[in-house]
């Protein structure tokens, strides 16, 4: 008779910041934060949010099950854990989180999302944690034996290369200034005693998005706020009409996520009648869907943590 595997759930982020689909691509599974460095045994768990870390780094061992969670009871991919604890430079920015300590997984994603009876993984489920329920142990030494059982020694994929950081001296002149208010800002904001709620979609407009806009080019007159319900839209000239739109941005609130505006901001280039490219942005995050490639993701940049493929988003951006 087998040992029964030792089985943990690890969290594929929020709803409307999902990174299920990283983990699956690149064969990790991976949590933060990651500013604090790499895993260190020995250093106090308060280092790193909490014992999350330690328990990812210190305590699963390879052969041990990975479970990716999707809030209290759905899971929506099995994984084998393959190798020991890595830090990975490559993943400090994925959907805006920093994610940099990790395992590297052999996936297998469920033909559908399953869920289990009631809030089997808590009613508030950590980041990573061990999982003890014998129906979810069931359930996994189950599909574990069940064909197609060749996932479980396939070669990994490979794992994306390594961003450069910006340089401030490649950073666009008019831009570099509000990069730097952003380092300034962009912890405060995340501090719950200093912002007890997230600045609103209209104060990240003021603040960061036009000013952005304005520093590659835009001038005011160009650039319609709350137009006709859209957060921000861009014209390469006047009048305001739509066949000289260049561009239509949706804003979401810091932390709400902006890749699950795509649809609403798709819903306002329909409503105007004429193919243009979507930004979304929480005002720090910036990332621009081509109108071309049925809305493909074509340039992003992070003005809290800016790299190297930023300068498309900007080239991009920039007034014609």
């Amino acid at each position: 008779m087998t040992t029964p595997r030792t089985v943990w759930q690890i969290a594929s982020g929020p709803a409307s910041r999902t990174y299920a689909d990283v983990f699956l691509h690149h064969g990790v599974g991976l949590i933060g934060p990651g500013y604090t460095g790499p895993w260190i045994p020995g250093r106090p768990d308060d280092d790193y949010e909490g014992g999350f870390v330690r328990r990812l780094a210190g305590e699963v061992e390879p052969g041990d099950v990975f479970l990716l969670r999707k809030g209290m009871a759905t899971i929506c991919a099995i994984g084998l854990v393959c190798e020991g604890y890595q830090f990975f430079p490559q993943f400090d920015d994925v959907n805006g989180w920093d994610l940099n300590h990790g395992r590297r997984v052999r996936w297998s994603p469920l033909p559908e999302e399953f869920t289990f009876t009631g809030s089997i993984f808590g009613a508030n489920p950590p980041r990573i944690s061990r999982v003890r329920s014998q129906e979810v142990c069931e359930y996994v030494e189950k599909f574990l034996n069940s064909p197609p059982t060749n996932w479980q020694t396939a070669p990994l994929p490979p794992l994306p290369a390594e961003e450069q950081p910006l340089q401030d001296t490649e950073i666009p002149d008019r831009v570099r200034d509000l990069v730097v208010q952003v380092r300034d800002l962009y912890p405060l904001m995340w501090d719950r005693r200093q912002f007890p709620t997230h600045p609103s979609e209209d104060e990240l407009i003021a603040h960061f998005t036009v000013p952005l806009l304005r520093a590659l080019g835009w001038p005011p007159e160009h650039i319609a706020i709350k137009m006709n319900y859209t957060d921000v839209t861009l014209f390469r000239t006047l009048p305001r009409i739509p066949a000289n739109c260049h561009l239509v941005i949706e804003a979401k609130r810091l932390g709400d996520g902006v890749e699950g505006a795509l649809a609403q901001g798709v819903g306002y280039v329909q409503a105007l009648g004429v193919p243009r490219d979507v930004v979304v942005t929480d005002g720090i995050r910036y990332r621009l869907y081509d109108c071309q490639k049925d809305f493909a993701p074509a340039a992003y940049a992070n003005l809290a943590n800016l790299k190297a493929p930023a300068l498309d988003l900007f080239a991009r951006i920039k007034r014609p």
